[in-house]
């Protein structure tokens, strides 16, 4: 295995054709583990962590539930027109161990370990966990690029100051990231936004940061090539970073999530949206608050499955360039 890597020939995922994809690894899409490769490109990790929900527990069983799901994928991406298992060495690097029981100690454990997985030369793809996480996950990518172009598909803002008087919950993460300069104001954009607000002023509160704003009754009339188009202009030459709460999906695509909404995107429009950002200087993602208990048939696991798998193409991609 390691001989493999040494010679600069990633190991991939368990050939479907030879061992049927309900067997074999439990691995995300039945890769290799990073302890079973001298170094990684690319590091599929979880991050089982939920105590900053407002409503529906349960995303710590998120990175658990979408590498299941994550049989369903296969080696070669047709729209991306990459095999991204062949050109990068992709690993799933495990679960980052934090407590449960103290936000605070959380946050640090998961900028800890995810800036020590960076260090390592690996990009990174997050599989949440609730929104929280994404406060550390920027910490540690500031740390080696400095401040991102943040997309954020979500049907929240989640950038309310505190929930009952505390400053790092599922609703906060992006206001804690303002204040410490973690992402480019005026080169970042909230995608899918919707649903009822506690008042107006959560808008307004939110306009001061810098975000691009799309609605998600935007795409009533506009196609997802005039948003990608939108979005690629506001990011620029920014190293960018992604972060998908699944919620930005209607519940009809994804029901298991802590706090759905009606009215949004479709997972093929949200496919579209994310390979609209080929070809630019992608340095990280996350996927969060996938919370199996409600899911039905895997549909919401399916979905996050294959918006990880769509990010580790677009990596491949930049690497092969």
């Amino acid at each position: 295995m390691d001989e493999e890597y040494s010679r600069g020939i990633p190991m991939g995922p368990v050939d479907g054709r030879v061992v049927p994809r309900y067997a074999g690894l439990t691995t995300f899409a039945r890769l290799p583990r990073i302890e079973d490769v001298e170094g990684c490109d690319v590091a599929v990790v979880g991050i089982p962590f939920d105590t900053g929900v407002s409503y529906r527990p349960g995303a710590r069983f998120g990175p658990s539930h979408i590498r299941q799901c994550s049989r369903v994928l296969r080696p070669y991406n047709p729209e991306l027109e990459v095999s991204p298992f062949d050109s990068q060495q992709v690993v799933d690097a495990g679960d980052i161990i934090c407590t449960p029981y103290d936000i605070a100690a959380a946050v640090r454990q998961i900028e800890e370990q995810a800036s020590a997985l960076i260090d390592s030369g690996a990009k990174l793809v997050s599989l949440g966990g609730d929104h929280t996480i994404a406060y550390p996950l920027l910490r540690a990518h500031h740390r080696r690029y400095g401040p991102v172009a943040l997309v954020h598909f979500d049907a929240h803002l989640d950038t309310w100051d505190t929930y009952f008087d505390a400053p790092l919950t599922h609703g906060t993460p992006f206001r804690r990231a303002a204040e410490e300069g973690l992402f480019v104001a005026g080169h970042s954009a909230h995608i899918g936004i919707r649903g009822a607000l506690y008042s107006p002023d959560d808008l307004d509160n939110d306009a001061e940061l810098g975000f691009t704003v799309v609605h998600c009754s935007a795409f009533e009339s506009r196609t997802v090539a005039d948003v990608v188009e939108q979005l690629r202009s506001t990011i620029g030459d920014h190293p960018l970073y992604v972060s998908i709460d699944i919620d930005v999906l209607d519940p009809a695509h994804a029901p298991a999530t802590g706090t759905p909404e009606i009215g949004g995107l479709s997972s093929r429009e949200l496919l579209g949206l994310v390979r609209g950002f080929e070809g630019l200087n992608l340095v990280g993602a996350d996927i969060v608050e996938v919370a199996p208990a409600y899911d039905h048939a895997e549909i919401t696991g399916i979905a996050a499955a294959y918006l990880a798998y769509e990010f580790v193409s677009l990596l491949a991609q930049k690497a092969s360039r």
